[in-house]
């Protein structure tokens, strides 16, 4: 070796994963798929080794072996690696050119695992296991997440059948449950090494048996490695010319990244269909530049025999290359001018897969761990030839790394510490758990008739969050079908549990009245707001109509119009008293109380006007008490003419003392006092416990009622119980006198308006009490104005007809205060 130029051979050697049809032909069908992942070795080194600010004056080289999924075959392979000759010679160092720094190995966790049996000599001095993938830990999230994303809660498992799958099984099981979601089946894949197995179970497909009681689980997960799943694979091609529908296709396939479609030689007549939208997580990858043109150059040599090259040549375009000399004999001969983008993606892919992506950051991060300790001056100290650095001197165990599990040995912690960007722009970086940092890619499989497929990235997840928003999904590029136990639960309905059978299967019950759920699969229905009411399918809620007696509606206009029409005819009595002030039917029994108990007619039909519209404060505080105070006038009005009748007729006696107490004064005295008992009564209320407007949201489901609240209800029912008290006395004093003799006794029309007037608000309390809403303030104006004019009608509509039709009868009454 020369100061410029220093070839270190084996600096780094491949173990890719993969299978053979039988030992005799494991040169060939181990190429397509191993093929890709070789070729990105390649195209990593030959970058570096054209890099001069990567280990200058430095050549890297590699060596390419397969342990055939077979952990004799690893074992071998690792005890080649350590003895670099075809003999093995424990502590002797033979073949010294061949100086062995660094291991990547395969995809399969166990292989990782038998190397470092071998390789590393103390696992616990130093770290010695380096993954270049994220950690599983997260992988199981992200399926957890998918889960929960698309609301599958109903899911079936395939596992290998081995140590990896029970730990799968053992981690997911668990998580799955705690996250709301069942197994609806669990199948293992019985384990298998060799291709000849699968080729006996071709013909042979007792081995693995499936039966599936329940076929609504409409998404499988599936874990395992390639070959171990290719077993499953030949089950099912084994069973596509069968009458049955195979009960496996048209589910939604959730695979882990340890699975990869690329088939083999022996395979490539199977389709993908059954794998039709695959959900599959990926190793995180992105386009290295200059890799697809790297790709696209690769021709094999005619007159140079590279048997890795032709051998994956003639497998990857199902042809031959005829020995050197000989003519070509038929068409099935390869002619090396052939292109590999021609080639479906079931047998070749031209883009960089995460797998790929994992191998090509692994070069790279032992080439920047090579070059720091360079840089440092490596330990031990390394002999310095020229302005290079003699790196022979290194041992084995120093540096040693692998793919999936990367496994590193070295005394100074040179992979902890680096850190670099690649070609793809992208950080390269291992966590404290010598773990690469970054997350998965989430890839949908679309297949296509000529065996071929794409991968169509869909979705992330990203580390370190700790919930679902981890996961991101553009479901705009997928269309998946649903995966329950039963049908979700719609809108208007809960989940009711059946007994005996797991938690995700249920039977869907409707809402409870006042209840809605606007949610599919919800648990449990909710109340509305109090604002809103449920719809009548309980799906959403409605926003409640703010409600009360208006003008505007018919009800009201009806009621203000009988109103104003008493009102009117009110006014016209008033008025024909007035004008006819001095005749006896004016003038009998206290025309003054007949002037006063003509006004608080009017008032009370007025009063029944602050009942209608939106109540506010100023209407809510004089409503009611106007409303008592007027009638309580009028009614004492009533019980002072009677009371005075009875005692003019008491005093015409002889020799009675009652004659002083007949007069106007007497009068007005009860009219005055048992007024003056009511505003009492309402200035307690009013000081205490005053109306108030409110919002009544209950009594009527779809409304808002505006109202005004009584505030004290028990002083609300003793001003209706002190009216209801003058109107009884009343209507006995009344009842008393309405036998004496006289041309006109008005004690009989007071009897009759009394008694009226006591059943129209007996009548009012139990109605006003069932009815709600602007239906209670109806009932009351309507008692208002019935009683008002029973008064009217009773009292003054005999006397009108006497003024205005009979004035021959306006004369020679007896009693005429």
């Amino acid at each position: 070796m020369n100061g410029t130029s220093q070839v270190v051979s084996s600096l780094v050697r491949l173990l890719l994963s993969s299978f053979t049809f039988s030992m005799k032909f494991c040169s060939r069908n181990i190429l397509l798929r191993t093929s890709l992942k070789s070729h990105t070795l390649v195209f990593a080194i030959n970058e570096i080794n054209k890099n001069p600010k990567i280990l200058p004056n430095v050549t890297l080289g590699f060596h390419i072996s397969d342990t055939y999924y077979d952990a004799r075959m690893t074992f071998r392979t690792a005890l080649d690696l350590i003895f670099k000759s075809h003999m093995f010679l424990p502590n002797y160092k033979c073949a010294t050119e061949k100086n062995l720094l660094a291991v990547i190995g395969g995809l399969s966790s166990d292989t990782s695992f038998h190397l470092m049996d071998v390789l590393v000599p103390n696992k616990l001095e130093v770290p010695s296991v380096y993954r270049m993938v994220p950690n599983e830990n997260l992988q199981y999230m992200g399926i957890i997440w998918l889960l929960q994303h698309f609301r599958w809660t109903w899911v079936g498992l395939f596992v290998v059948d081995d140590n990896s799958g029970e730990q799968f099984l053992k981690i997911l099981e668990p998580l799955i449950f705690r996250h709301g979601i069942c197994s609806a089946f669990t199948k293992r894949i019985p384990k298998g090494n060799l291709m000849e197995d699968l080729i006996n179970q071709f013909y042979d497909s007792s081995e693995i048996h499936i039966s599936f009681p329940d076929c609504k689980a409409s998404t499988v997960i599936m874990y395992g490695e390639s070959l171990r799943i290719l077993r499953l694979r030949t089950f099912m091609h084994s069973q596509d010319s069968g009458n049955t529908k195979n009960p496996l296709f048209g589910k939604v396939w959730i695979v882990t990244t340890q699975t990869d479609f690329i088939l083999t030689g022996g395979t490539r007549g199977w389709d993908f269909q059954m794998f039709q939208g695959t959900i599959s997580f990926a190793i995180h990858t992105k386009e290295v530049p200059g890799f697809r043109e790297f790709l696209q150059n690769i021709k094999p040599a005619r007159t140079e025999r590279d048997g890795f090259l032709q051998n994956f040549w003639e497998q990857a375009f199902d042809c031959s290359f005829p020995d050197p000399g000989m003519p070509v004999m038929d068409d099935d001969t390869c002619t090396g001018e052939e292109t590999l983008e021609t080639l479906p993606a079931g047998l070749f892919e031209m883009h960089m897969t995460g797998h790929s992506y994992s191998i090509y950051n692994a070069v790279y991060a032992l080439a920047h761990a090579l070059h720091a300790m360079v840089l440092a001056g490596s330990k031990p100290k390394s002999k310095a030839v020229g302005n290079s650095v003699k790196l022979q001197s290194l041992q084995p165990w120093q540096v040693i790394s692998s793919q999936q599990t990367l496994l590193i040995s070295m005394t100074d912690d040179y992979m902890v510490s680096i850190s670099f960007n690649n070609s793809a722009g992208e950080t390269i970086s291992f966590n404290d758990q010598w773990e690469i940092s970054g997350g998965f890619d989430i890839m949908n499989l679309i297949t296509f008739p000529n065996n071929s497929f794409q991968r169509i990235k869909v979705g992330s997840v990203a580390p370190h969050v700790a919930d679902r928003k981890g996961i991101t999904i553009s479901e705009n590029k997928i269309v998946l079908p649903l995966s329950v136990c039963n049908e979700y639960c719609h809108h208007g309905h809960e989940k009711k549990r059946k007994e005996g059978e797991k938690f995700c299967c249920y039977d869907c019950a409707p809402c409870p009245d006042g209840k809605i759920s606007n949610q599919t699969d919800m648990e449990d229905c909710f109340k509305c707001p109090e604002d809103q009411y449920p719809s009548k399918n309980r799906s959403q809620c409605n926003p409640k109509i703010i409600n009360f007696l208006s003008y505007e509606e018919p009800v009201g206009k009806g009621l203000a119009s009988v109103t104003a029409s008493f009102s009117f005819i009110t006014t016209l009595v008033f008025a024909t008293f007035i004008k006819h002030k001095d005749t006896p039917t004016v003038k009998a029994n206290n025309r003054d109380l007949t002037y006063i108990l003509l006004v608080s007619l009017l008032l009370c039909f007025l009063s029944s006007l602050l009942f209608i519209g939106q109540p506010g404060k100023v209407t809510c505080l004089l409503r009611q008490p106007t409303f008592v105070i007027i009638f309580s006038v009028a009614v004492s009005c009533m019980l002072a003419k009677t009371t005075i009748v009875s005692l003019a007729f008491m005093a015409t006696k002889p020799g009675s003392r009652v004659k002083k107490w007949v007069g106007k004064k007497v009068s007005y005295s009860i009219a005055v006092f048992c007024s003056l008992v009511q505003l009492g009564f309402c200035t307690v209320w009013l000081s205490t416990f005053p109306p108030f407007p409110d919002l009544d949201m209950h009594s009527v489901n779809e409304e808002i009622i505006v109202q005004c609240n009584e505030g004290s209800v028990t002083m609300f029912y003793c001003v209706l119980g002190y009216m209801g008290l003058l109107a009884i006395s009343s209507f006995i004093v009344a009842f008393l006198a309405r036998k004496l003799p006289d041309s006109f006794n008005e004690a009989k029309f007071i009897t009759f308006s009394m008694l009226a007037f006591c059943s129209v608000w007996l009548s009012f309390l139990p109605t006003y009490l069932s009815t709600k809403g602007k239906g209670m303030v109806a009932v009351e104006i309507f008692s208002i104005l019935t009683s008002s004019a029973v008064l009217l009608g009773c009292i003054f509509f005999p006397k009108c007809y006497i003024i205005l039709l009979r004035p021959e009868l306006n004369k020679g009454l007896w009693f005429t205060y």
